[in-house]
């Protein structure tokens, strides 16, 4: 018990920085960003737009789930979920911070950083474009988050002084987050506790199964995408290279911490298909990367 708390306590930490940044970020964008100024800069069409808005993570080097609060803050300002998801999804990826630290890890060894960064770039706008298709946008939405928004589209002009009205957005928005990012850190700390390395290490040497077994472990441990390399590298001798690509790319994209704290934005039925979206891009990606160094 006193591991499963350590553990979370350590997955808190390490993630709450972060999502106090986003959430800092995401009140400014809110309060001070004008809608039309926002689409002025954004490209009209909905591809192009996608992959700018996934270009975002350069300019904020913050972990996964530290976007998930300035998504929330762009949704309020007029993006389409579609659009929100690929930044969520891609900015982590291609953070520099990310993209520096992998490369210290791995160098260009086996072509996982370039695997990471365009295959994490890839799946995110994947997962974009097949939201995009979606007939009814605002149903891929929780329900109060949307009416949230459309309140936001209708009263831009909020009355009081700026300072009060970024404390007020601020607290409110960091106080529906704090407690997913709770339960999100605690149950990858019980994860963690459930899952040995030893019962890992067989299949590090099977081209599609070792792929597999570090997606589903990515999942479970919860790194920042920000440091996960570092904590993959003592797997690299044993696993095949598609395996820590894997990792690092499905890492970034879905993990329990990351799940919780998009529910408070997305319904559970659009974070199911974006991960099966996520899973089987991945595990691709990581096959074809064994199957380029066999």
């Amino acid at each position: 018990m006193q591991d499963t708390g350590t553990l979370a306590v350590g997955v808190f930490v390490e993630s709450f920085p972060f999502v106090v940044l986003g959430t800092l970020v995401s009140t400014a964008v809110q309060l001070w960003v004008p809608q039309r100024l926002l689409f002025r800069l954004l490209p009209k069409s909905a591809v192009l737009r996608r992959a700018v808005l996934s270009l975002l993570g350069v300019l904020l080097p913050v972990c996964e789930c530290g976007n998930v609060p300035l998504a929330r803050g762009l949704l309020r300002r007029g993006l389409s979920p579609a659009e929100a998801l690929t930044f969520v999804f891609a900015a982590p990826l291609l953070n520099p911070v990310t993209i520096i630290t992998t490369y210290q890890a791995f160098g260009f060894d086996h072509g996982i950083l370039l695997a990471r960064i365009i295959g994490g770039f890839c799946i995110a706008n994947l997962i974009g474009a097949m939201f995009a298709t979606a007939n009814s946008p605002e149903r891929l939405l929780q329900p109060d988050f949307a009416a949230s928004c459309n309140h936001a589209h209708t009263h831009d002009d909020v009355s009081g002084g700026k300072l009060g009205r970024f404390g007020g957005t601020f607290a409110a928005e960091i106080t529906l987050l704090m407690p997913a990012l709770a339960i999100g850190s605690l149950l990858a700390g019980v994860f963690q506790i459930l899952l040995t390395q030893d019962s890992l290490l067989p299949l590090g040497s099977h081209p599609l199964w070792s792929v597999l077994v570090l997606i589903g472990l990515a999942a479970i441990v919860s790194v920042c995408s920000t440091v996960d390399a570092f904590f993959i590298l003592g797997f690299a001798s044993v696993f095949m290279p598609g395996a820590i690509t894997a990792f690092l790319i499905f890492g970034a994209l879905i993990d329990v911490k990351l799940l919780i704290l998009l529910r408070t934005t997305f319904r559970a039925k659009t974070l199911a298909l974006a991960t099966l979206i996520a899973l089987l891009s991945t595990a691709a990606i990581g096959f074809g990367v064994n199957l380029l160094n066999a």
